[in-house]
């Protein structure tokens, strides 16, 4: 028997423009989806349909280059967190065979802190496409925006100060992930335990995903079934990561989930997704907050920054040697 799934679908405008009863509202819809689920959909999010396309036209294109040339972007040294990671090369936390996809990552751009600038490598700009760049960072600076919002809202829930996130997330580690799930020209040559993204939870504060272009992603319950994600077109799946549910010593939960192969007969599609995975600065306590640590729910987790965490898991996914 499987109970039912939380999974709201939220007006950000409600929060960003609406009365205080709204905003609480709001506030307290996201807060008992992220303890219960860990998942919610937004609307009104601040990306239109136009833009959203033109993200999709972009990815697309740039996935469509001669491997020859996308290969010239992957930086070794880099660990995937800018330009191209090729099929292969990244598995789920725990499994064995890498994941049926390939990348292309996007980072902060730091215009307003020279000690930080140095801490973030440069993105790597597509000299074959100039709108793909112009487009992701376009994307890039809306979603970190709509993330600020949306951590208000969480920082509220939390009986924190609503601007508590501001300063740890401006200028933070946040990756834009465009992907492309490759078509599976031969399914039976495809290692029986292979998929599109073994189960995982991220590493993050929240990730905020814009739709994707084939169904897929799958949540795992609390009873221990699979539950299918539905968004509405242009809505934001977004989700806690790690970091937030360190933070809150399991209040909010990272839920595991993954991205599930297609019915034999769809294999030969392609699947694509963009996920903004929102990070803090490297240096942000991660030490669960006092407030959710009590005689119930005793402290889990050892006092980590965001920048030592990050590096761990890097290494257990495979992307840090």
């Amino acid at each position: 028997m499987s109970t039912a799934v939380n999974i709201p679908r939220l007006d950000l405008n409600k929060y960003t423009n609406g009365t205080a009863a709204e905003r609480k509202q709001f506030s307290d819809d996201i807060g008992k989806a992220f303890n219960e689920t860990g998942f919610v959909t937004i609307t009104n999010h601040g990306l239109s349909k136009g833009l959203i396309d033109e993200l999709y036209a972009q990815v697309k294109a740039l996935f469509a280059l001669p491997d020859s040339v996308k290969s010239s972007y992957e930086i070794a040294e880099l660990a995937g967190q800018r330009g191209y990671t090729g099929k292969g090369k990244e598995t789920a936390k725990g499994f064995k065979t890498p994941d049926l996809k390939e990348f292309w990552q996007i980072g902060q751009t730091v215009t307003d802190d020279a000690v930080l600038k140095e801490e973030y490598p440069a993105n790597l700009v597509v000299k074959e496409l100039p709108a793909f760049n112009t487009t992701t960072l376009d994307i890039y600076s809306k979603l970190e925006e709509t993330g600020k919002h949306l951590l208000r809202a969480i920082a509220v829930y939390l009986g924190l100060d609503e601007h508590y996130f501001d300063n740890k997330v401006h200028n933070g580690n946040s990756i834009l992930r465009t992907l492309h799930y490759f078509p599976i020209e031969d399914p039976d040559s495809v290692p029986a335990d292979a998929v599109r993204a073994g189960a995982h939870e991220d590493i993050n504060l929240i990730t905020l995903l814009i739709g994707a272009s084939a169904d897929g992603l799958e949540v795992l319950t609390r009873d221990g079934s699979w539950f299918a994600v539905k968004a509405h077109g242009e809505d934001l799946v977004v989700n806690v990561g790690d970091m937030l549910q360190r933070l809150t010593n399991n209040k909010l939960k990272s839920t595991t989930h993954r991205v599930v192969n297609p019915p034999r007969e769809l294999m030969k599609n392609s699947r694509y997704s963009v996920p903004f995975f929102l990070h803090p600065v490297s240096d942000m306590d991660l030490t669960s907050l006092p407030s959710t640590v009590n005689a119930d729910h005793p402290k889990l987790y050892t006092d980590i920054t965001a920048g030592e965490y990050l590096d761990e898991r890097l290494r257990e996914i495979g992307l840090k040697k």
